[in-house]
């Protein structure tokens, strides 16, 4: 989710814990699917695939300052049931208060899953007012990459440590995957030295599955190698024509080159339960527009 406009809480999450490196990605034959898949799986059954899916409030960071209400009003009659927030210059729940702004989204119909936020301000409050209004997750949104193996040891005692405060309160802690994490570091991979490193009962993970491709992996392997581990995902798309070299390169939902009725069958088979969309890139459209795109492919989604 890193770009020029990221949010205060991210910039302090980058100056605390070190920045992204953009070196060559290689793009795997298997995250390309030309068609997507879904016309000819939906003939097959006719039967939608996803009963719920959401969105990350990101997606909406140029629109939502203006407006908050009048966004989520239409993420919701788009079909969006499920929203993840974020920390912007209003705060996660822009400026209304964390009951208040439950009480919108239930008027809405929808329900407010999860939150990127700061871990390094603040946080035991945050996990508070999440637990209060009834979230399940706070999500750490990035990290950095590291400068030694001794480093990538204290960011997973960090993440026990913040899984530890969330499961006080009864909510979960996650972390939230960029594509360095998948760059080979001192003779290891640091997404694996952080799924085997962090402690299963104290901290899950969201994967980005736009970044893991970006990052040169399969998230296939990674969600059949660590089962029950990531359940959350961002479902955000690759533009076919994207060089491996180019990393902003998100697109509308369905236009792009990522096997989503293949990937999210397996992410739900292997205990994802959230299915959250995000796009950070618009090149012929609108945030709103390009979200209404992105609600209509899934709630059409057929698994292939």
């Amino acid at each position: 989710m890193k770009s020029k406009d990221f949010s205060t809480a991210r910039r302090d999450a980058i100056r605390a814990l070190g920045t992204v490196s953009t070196g060559a990605l290689i793009m795997p034959a298997w995250a390309f699917n030309p068609t997507n898949g879904i016309a000819s799986n939906r003939q097959k059954s006719g039967i939608p695939s996803l009963d719920k899916f959401g969105i990350q409030l990101y997606t909406l960071r140029e629109e939502m300052p203006k407006d908050p209400k009048g966004i989520l009003k239409s993420l919701s009659s788009f079909g969006f049931n499920q929203i993840e927030g974020y920390e912007g210059g209003q705060g996660m729940f822009w400026n209304m208060g964390h009951k208040d702004f439950k009480k919108y989204l239930d008027d809405l119909g929808m329900e407010m899953v999860s939150s990127h936020c700061s871990i390094f301000e603040n946080f035991e409050t945050k996990v508070e007012q999440a637990a209060e209004i009834g979230m399940s997750y706070l999500i750490c949104p990035y990290i950095g990459p590291q400068k030694s193996m001794e480093d990538w040891k204290k960011v997973t005692e960090l993440f026990n440590n913040c899984g530890r405060v969330c499961n006080e309160h009864g909510i979960r802690f996650a972390y939230h995957n960029h594509e360095y994490t998948f760059k080979a570091f001192s003779g290891m991979i640091p997404h694996d030295f952080l799924m085997k490193n962090t402690d299963p009962e104290l901290v899950d993970h969201q994967m980005d599955i736009y970044w893991v491709v970006t990052g040169g992996a399969d998230p296939i392997d990674y969600l059949e190698r660590y089962p029950n581990r990531f359940r959350l995902c961002h479902v955000k798309d690759r533009m076919k024509t994207a060089s491996p070299e180019e990393r902003s390169a998100s697109c509308d939902l369905g236009t792009g080159s990522i096997d989503y009725p293949k990937i999210l069958r397996i992410a739900k088979e292997q205990g994802v339960q959230f299915f959250i969309l995000e796009q950070e890139r618009y090149d012929n459209s609108t945030p709103l527009k390009s979200a209404e795109v992105g609600a209509e492919y899934l709630k059409k989604l057929v698994f292939s």
